[in-house]
């Protein structure tokens, strides 16, 4: 229910891609399109030569050459400079901008997210909404394709351009940037992103520390049913909370959403109490259209002693969910502000 795969709507307009080879009609659906007498074709067509490289099996062919990439589902061949990837998971976009590595298309989450968009309009990124249609995808040209493993439709994809398939949470961001590094060709920048990324949280930890001191720290967010508490590896800025900057949860937070591995939990109003820090990084549920102020304005919440003080934050529902590199830049500013101002 909660796991963040934008990507995983149902590929029925991908399914429809069977009928590409085939004869000249039209099929239309509530969820896809389809162009006809469309020949399929992927800038990376084996030739026969092929040379064995350090990293994988390198082949050549007239758009360029490939490699052999181990994805968390298996080995594809893919573009050794891919130049226009659609990233279908949304939360991946920000590597790709990070890297300067063109992305043609991208889900509208990614889209709007306050700290990519401006970089993806200068690139003139198309907006595939939350539903890409098979003839939008057919459209862009892509030689390289994002998606998250367990996404239905991946064999039709593959009809289109290689297809990478990452499992969502396996790999911290750091991880991840190398990940992304190695598959665009682009290991140096990825570790240069790194080196800078670990010496703005040097520079900053011992001033959040100092600021904090033993209090505890808590990610809230109301939702329909009550509230979830967010941990380490959900975005929202837990990964630099808890992560970079080493601060505590109260316990079973840190029990149920930390040391878990899990990242999140879901409480109901009852607990908060036990569940709340002395300080709070606070935003509405973006996955529902309930009414946060239900949970702002209840006396349980009012009470709260990080309420009292003012040591309440409110973050972007929209955009501070990403935990890409770009993202958590711009979040590393607004949380060590925020974090230094306690009260």
């Amino acid at each position: 229910m909660l796991k963040q795969k934008n990507s995983i709507w149902l590929f029925s307009a991908l399914i429809l891609l069977l009928v590409l080879s085939a004869c000249g009609q039209k099929a239309a659906s509530s969820n896809a399109t389809e162009t006809t007498n469309t020949t399929v074709t992927t800038s990376t067509e084996s030739s026969t030569n092929s040379t064995s490289a350090s990293d994988g099996d390198t082949t050549t062919d007239a758009e360029g050459e490939t490699f052999t990439y181990q994805s968390d589902a298996g080995e594809v061949e893919v573009p050794v400079n891919p130049k226009r990837i659609v990233d279908l998971t949304a939360f991946s976009t920000g590597y790709f901008v990070a890297l300067d590595a063109p992305v043609v298309g991208a889900l509208s989450g990614a889209i709007n997210n306050k700290y990519i968009k401006d970089q993806l309009a200068s690139e003139g990124t198309t907006d595939l909404g939350e539903q890409p249609t098979a003839e939008q995808l057919v459209s862009l040209k892509p030689d390289l394709i994002i998606a998250y493993t367990g996404t239905e439709g991946l064999d039709k994809l593959s009809q289109i351009a290689p297809v990478v398939q990452l499992q969502y949470g396996k790999r911290n961001f750091k991880d991840l940037m190398l990940e992304m590094g190695k598959l665009t060709n682009r290991e140096a920048e990825a570790k240069d992103w790194i080196t800078q990324w670990e010496a703005k949280i040097n520079e900053l930890k011992p001033k959040v520390l100092a600021a904090v001191g033993d209090r505890t720290v808590s990610i809230l967010n109301p939702y329909s049913k009550g509230l979830y508490v967010f941990g380490h590896n959900y975005g929202r800025g837990g990964e630099i909370l808890y992560g970079e900057f080493g601060l505590k949860a109260p316990k079973r937070a840190q029990a149920e959403a930390i040391d878990s591995g899990t990242g999140w939990a879901s409480i109901s109003m009852e607990v908060l109490p036990e569940y709340a820090g002395d300080i709070i990084f606070t935003s509405p549920w973006s996955g529902d259209t309930s009414d946060s102020q239900i949970v702002y304005d209840n006396a349980l919440w009012k009470n709260l002693s990080a309420v009292k003080d003012s040591n309440v934050f409110q973050l972007d529902p929209t955009s501070d969910t990403y935990n890409d590199p770009v993202s958590l830049e711009g979040q590393l500013k607004f949380i060590s502000d925020s974090l230094l101002s306690v009260k």
